[in-house]
């Protein structure tokens, strides 16, 4: 299931950064290429994560901070307040959480 949410994910950091490219205006449009390059570098990594080294707590910590992070720069993006990016750099601490450990997989390895 961790590998259909990281495709879904993928997905939706592809749909997110083709409209900040050709749709959004001022902000948005940076919010929206920071958030879908943060979650689509992600959940590829959940995806190798996955399938490599069957890193499972790895996968699901890129998945989850992918999706916090640039969940909240989409919200901002489509309108909601600008104090949902103190909610990003909680998604940013997932995403750091997720490479440590996948380190901490290769190292039990």
């Amino acid at each position: 299931m961790l590998g259909v949410i990281a495709a879904l994910s993928g997905a939706v950091a592809v749909i997110a950064g083709a409209f900040g490219a050709h749709a959004a205006k001022g902000d948005a449009v940076e919010w929206l290429k920071t958030g879908g390059h943060y979650q689509l570098i992600h959940a590829v990594a959940a995806i190798l994560a996955l399938t490599v080294v069957r890193g499972n707590l790895a996968a699901a910590l890129f998945i989850a901070g992918g999706w916090v992070f640039g969940g909240s720069l989409y919200l901002m993006a489509a309108g909601a307040p600008r104090w949902f990016g103190a909610i990003t750099p909680l998604g940013g601490l997932l995403l750091i959480a997720g490479w440590l450990a996948l380190g901490w997989t290769f190292l039990r390895r």
